[in-house]
């Protein structure tokens, strides 16, 4: 039983070496192809939880939205065609998937994006760790009253480091609207800090 850990184990630090195309190979082989995909997503899931959870801040919303992500990959993996990278088309499934959480839930409670937004920051606060005076949780609070799009733009730029052509795959809008929205976000970030 501990050999069958130690070989589970040695195969998902193997798929933090393996490239994607191999990893791509090995989920369209049918004998491979549960490894293959267990493989993706233990190599991308950390970041991608991370992504989704800026946009959503709760942690049981951002496994949701990471679990249907997953979902839609397993079941759209062997259409996917290579016209991108593998980590930007998951990224814009990512994103798709959040966007569609936080327009459901606007839905569901029948309020105010605004409305959204402030729930949003709320549930920030009410986080056992936070504290108002230090600077994460003021650029936090700044980014839930960003609108939801450049909210995604920031946190793919900010965090994520994503080039904005990757972006522009990603949020399939042009490189120059992209540097614009991030430029704005920006502007709206550090007016709420310094005023707040």
């Amino acid at each position: 039983m501990i050999g069958f850990f130690i070989f589970t184990a040695h195969l998902l630090t193997m798929a933090e070496h393996l490239d994607d195309k191999e990893l791509l190979m090995q989920f369209r082989e049918s004998t491979s192809k549960e490894a293959g995909y267990t493989r993706i997503i233990k190599k991308y899931q950390e970041k991608l939880y991370w992504h989704i959870r800026r946009m959503v801040v709760t942690h049981d919303d951002a496994n949701d939205v990471l679990q249907n992500m997953f979902i839609k990959v397993w079941n759209g993996l062997d259409n996917f065609r290579e016209d991108s990278q593998l980590y930007t088309w998951l990224y814009r499934i990512a994103t798709n998937e959040s966007l569609s959480f936080l327009d459901q839930q606007k839905k569901r409670s029948s309020i105010s994006l605004s409305d959204v937004e402030t729930g949003l920051s709320n549930r920030l606060q009410a986080d056992k760790h936070f504290d108002a005076n230090k600077l994460e949780w003021k650029l936090q609070l700044a980014i839930q009253q960003l609108p939801e799009k450049q909210r995604a733009v920031f946190n793919l730029r900010y965090y994520d480091e994503m080039p904005y052509e990757e972006m522009s795959r990603v949020l399939e809008t042009s490189e120059g609207a992209l540097k614009a929205s991030y430029h704005h976000a920006v502007k709206k970030i550090e007016d709420f800090i310094l005023n707040h």
